[in-house]
């Protein structure tokens, strides 16, 4: 009866051993980002914000994408593991919408010819921006003026490996019989997006990113390129885009260009954008007709510091204005002055 418990117990622990040496998770991780916003017009605001409205001022507290998931690997073979995660944001710092709102969750293939996945996902379009988006995640991320920021479900993901060790190819493909529009009536044209990026986002491993990349999916048409440099303290950074509707004749350009500069741990940040397209959220929101000539600027400046390895306090101040044509009538878009402080938490 011994000889059995222990010939047991070394069995098991052999099998935790080798499941152990086969797997990477599953690993349990979140985020907690909690702001206090005060805004003029409040058409930049995050969509949960409880009682904010499109033309009113106030001083309201913000989720920034609050979230939780899971994640990990596991080898099937000596060249390919399973990879997978579920991600979930968190609304429960809001008294509006559900708790729980689906983020990125797939399940995927790793070899050494790439990676596939399965689900849901930023499109590579979206991913295609790097770090360039230097406030990201907050009422002054990119998507207020531009478009193609998607999240996209019952899709296929590919990223090749990479290639002489510096490109990497990469493609979003959303299956047909899936795709709805808004009126649940099916989509006729394939959606896809296609990247190949350059460098490391990171600026870790090399001190520069690149990236163009192309988008069908969202009802729009549109490309990007996308750039980033590390000169000792400083990040200097840009994106540029051309958008098309699939249904409209809205067409236009949009750009960025912004610096960051790190002085004793405190990460300054400066950002101006040009909106000549109007499929962003900024001017969708405070637009009540659609016009032509969309011009719309911003300027952005901000700090953030890492109090802890898991703790950053940051704070912002964004500038919106603009004009469109109605008709033949030049009018002035409704400005909105945005000032924010925040804490995010990374466990």
């Amino acid at each position: 009866m011994k000889k059995t418990l222990i010939s047991a117990s070394v069995a098991s622990v052999l099998t935790l051993a080798s499941f152990g040496a086969l797997a990477d998770g599953p690993s349990f991780y979140g985020r907690l980002d909690l702001a206090v916003t005060n805004t003029d017009n409040g058409a930049t605001l995050q969509g949960g914000t409880n009682g904010a409205k499109v033309g009113e001022s106030g001083t309201y507290f913000e989720n920034n994408f609050s979230h939780i998931g899971v994640k990990g690997s596991e080898s099937l073979t000596n060249n390919i593991d399973v990879i997978y995660q579920m991600e979930f944001q968190v609304e429960n710092t809001s008294s509006k919408g559900d708790v729980f709102k689906a983020r990125n969750t797939f399940l995927g293939l790793k070899s050494q010819a790439g990676t596939v996945l399965v689900g849901r996902n930023d499109t590579v379009f979206k991913q295609a921006e790097g770090g360039v988006d230097i406030f990201g995640n907050t009422n002054a991320d990119i998507d207020r003026l531009v478009g193609g920021q998607t999240r996209s479900a019952d899709g296929i993901w590919y990223y090749s490996p990479k290639i002489a060790d510096l490109v990497t190819l990469n493609a979003t493909y959303l299956m047909e019989d899936n795709q709805t529009d808004k009126a649940g009536n099916p989509i006729d044209e394939d959606q896809y997006a296609l990247s190949a990026t350059i460098g490391d986002k990171k600026l870790k491993a090399q001190n520069y990113y690149v990236a163009a990349a192309y988008n069908t999916i969202g009802g729009i048409d549109a490309y990007r390129g996308v750039a980033q440099v590390k000169l000792g303290d400083f990040k200097i950074g840009g994106l540029f885009q051309n958008t098309e509707s699939q249904t409209t004749d809205q067409e236009g350009n949009t750009y960025f260009v912004n610096v960051a500069y790190n002085l004793n741990g405190v990460n300054l940040k400066a950002e101006y954008g040009k909106d000549e397209a109007g499929f962003g959220k900024y001017y969708s929101n405070i637009s009540d007709v659609d016009g032509s000539d969309v011009n719309v600027q911003s300027i952005t400046v901000g700090a953030d510091y890492k109090i802890s390895k898991s703790t950053m306090v940051y704070g912002h101040y964004a500038m919106y204005e603009g004009d469109h044509k109605v008709g033949t009538a030049k009018v002035d878009l409704a400005d909105d002055n945005v000032f924010t402080v925040g804490v995010r938490y990374n466990f």
